[in-house]
């Protein structure tokens, strides 16, 4: 059975599985603020691996549209000391959502096992920070830095340019010295995106699987979802639920998510079907 290794641990790519969100951030625009504490931030980790996630994914910076930008030091202060009891205490894959260098160097030292980033390695030094680590990467599609990424987003052909942006990075890594088998790419739903933008990418998101890497889904209550239904963030659970599954029928790795039971419970259902051979 074909596996995905981070570190000393690994996850089947024969089936798709969850990563759980846990932003340790003040101003995130689904839970900002609520798991800022070290204490609530690990219970709300054992709560989600008990729920099935098989990745819990940690932020520091919020990448919310409108965002402001947050110092090296406040990110380091936020997300360390959440890494650093996460691996003393839960027994799963820990990822750091960061695009900051001297992140990513003390998330390794700390014990994470991947690094998830919104900006692909292009912020200064990033590159350098993730092949020193060794760590797996997660390489994401974004036009524009969150502040002003939704202010008039504009592509030619947003599906082709999401696919050739995604491979020049992958191409960028493998040059630095982070193999093909350590990379997984993220088209970047929201990100400098209109809504038309993001239903041409989740309806034609088979195409990135012509990059032939594992695909990271991230839609879990966005503004995609609240303009497809007319719904606030705390509603969104059924249309981020039916994204999620759509992107899994069109090849999609893993899914981010803040609903981690439900979630799961999805993504269990589709792998059953999927792997059913008879």
């Amino acid at each position: 059975m074909a596996s995905f290794s981070f570190k000393n641990r690994f996850l089947s790519l024969d089936q798709a599985h969850v990563m759980g969100i846990l932003n340790v951030t003040p101003d995130s625009f689904s839970d900002g603020g609520r798991f800022a504490n070290i204490e609530q931030a690990l219970v709300q980790a054992q709560q989600m691996i008990a729920s099935g996630a098989a990745i819990i994914d940690i932020g520091g910076e919020s990448t919310r549209p409108g965002a402001k930008l947050v110092s090296e030091q406040q990110e380091l202060d936020r997300v360390i000391p959440v890494i650093e009891r996460l691996v003393k205490e839960c027994d799963t894959v820990i990822s750091v959502d960061t695009s900051t260098a001297a992140v990513m160097k003390e998330a390794a030292r700390a014990g994470a096992h991947l690094i998830n980033d919104v900006r692909a390695l292009t912020r200064p030094n990033a590159m350098f920070a993730a092949v020193e680590s060794g760590l797996p990467v997660c390489l994401m599609h974004s036009q524009g830095e969150p502040g002003t990424m939704q202010d008039d987003p504009q592509y030619a052909d947003v599906v082709a340019e999401v696919s050739v942006y995604l491979a020049q990075r992958v191409d960028a890594c493998v040059s630095a010295g982070i193999t093909r088998e350590q990379i997984i790419v993220d088209p970047g739903f929201g990100f400098g995106k209109t809504l038309e933008h993001n239903l041409l990418l989740m309806k034609n998101l088979q195409d990135l699987q012509s990059l032939d890497l594992p695909s990271l889904v991230g839609v879990s209550r966005k503004s995609m979802v609240g303009g497809i239904l007319n719904k606030n963030v705390e509603d969104r659970l059924i249309g981020s639920l039916a994204l999620a599954a759509k992107a899994i029928c069109a090849g999609a790795w893993l899914i981010r998510a803040h609903d981690v039971d439900e979630t799961v419970q999805l993504v269990t259902t589709l792998n059953a079907v999927h792997s059913c051979r008879y």
